[in-house]
């Protein structure tokens, strides 16, 4: 009889969580899917809930849970400024008393787990691009500390477990990521100017707008993911997960206007706090490891994100104009 692998996956009805969700119960597995909706959504996975393979629990990870898997996602923190700054104490709390409950969770089931870190780990990087083997340059006490020094403290924490307690761990840093199910007021470059220009509102650009990002399609991400997991238990990462294309704020905020076809104005604010002037992964040890690199192009992935927030912002509307009437 085939025993199906119990995946436990905290986030799980975020932005990636919901896609990782399906990735895992179409290859087999039994999922459940933990999550408080700070920013996940129940529509992300309504879909799922009648599937017999999917389980949810809601749950904040700060607090110890327990149950029985073979696989732990970690994915549950606020990943926008707009987010992790509501709160910062209590991202703080996430990204750090979750990894404690996590990891603890693994050792006491002996599964193997998989932290879903960040590229602002590097801060904002004198080395470009960003190699895994660069330490970083971190403001630990500026407004963004809350969600960057967090992610650094969980890797810490991955690294002695995995040293102390011989745990199975994966650590991925996730790049600038975007695609169908994001939160639309999540303040993310992406959502952002796709939300303003399909509004016909002016597209907001902090900055000058010469500060460069590198922008993954979801589904690749997910991808590097599962295979990540899949790896070799010497193979423990960090390792980068993005797309080393490299665009300027300013060159994104003109495709996206472009391709909505509207005449948005191009805004110019003043730059936040600690804001990163590059960002662009180097995927040498995905590709050497796994194999791994992006295969969806910039204005193929945003086509299928503005097509998405195009179908949700009309639902929105409709949902206005009942509640007017």
């Amino acid at each position: 009889m085939h025993i199906r692998k119990r995946v436990l996956i905290t986030g799980g009805a975020g932005f990636l969580g919901s896609f990782l969700c399906e990735r895992l119960i179409r290859e087999g597995c039994d999922v459940l899917c933990v999550d408080n909706f700070f920013t996940g959504a129940r529509q992300n996975i309504a879909h799922l809930l009648e599937n017999p393979y999917f389980e949810f629990m809601r749950h904040d990870v700060t607090f110890p849970l327990y149950v029985e898997c073979d696989e732990i996602y970690n994915l549950a923190c606020p990943a926008s400024p707009i987010h992790y700054q509501f709160d910062p104490v209590q991202t703080t709390k996430t990204s750090i008393h979750g990894a404690i409950n996590m990891l603890g969770l693994a050792k006491r089931v002996r599964a193997k787990i998989f932290q879903a870190s960040t590229s602002e780990v590097y801060g904002d990087p004198e080395v470009h691009p960003q190699r895994e083997s660069y330490w970083g340059r971190v403001n630990p006490i500026g407004e963004r500390a809350c969600y960057d020094e967090g992610k650094r403290c969980a890797e810490t924490l991955f690294f002695d477990y995995h040293r102390q307690h011989k745990l199975r761990i994966k650590v991925a840093r996730i790049f600038n990521t975007y695609g169908p199910r994001m939160h639309p007021n999540d303040g993310r470059v992406v959502s952002n100017f796709i939300v303003q220009a399909l509004r016909g509102k002016p597209m907001t650009v902090y900055g000058d707008g010469s500060q460069t990002r590198s922008f993954c399609y979801v589904d690749d991400l997910i991808e590097g993911f599962v295979r990540l997991m899949d790896t070799p238990d010497e193979v423990t990462g960090p390792m980068n997960l993005g797309n080393p294309g490299e665009f300027t704020i300013l060159e994104l905020a003109e495709i996206v206007r472009e391709m909505v076809g509207g005449k948005s104005e191009i805004q110019f604010k003043p730059l936040p706090g600690d804001d990163p002037t590059q960002r662009k992964p180097d995927i040498t040890f995905a590709r050497e490891q796994m194999g791994w690199e992006p295969r969806v192009q910039l204005r193929e992935g945003l086509r299928k994100t503005i097509d998405y927030f195009d179908g949700l912002l009309a639902e929105m509307d409709d949902i206005s104009v009942l509640r007017l009437n």
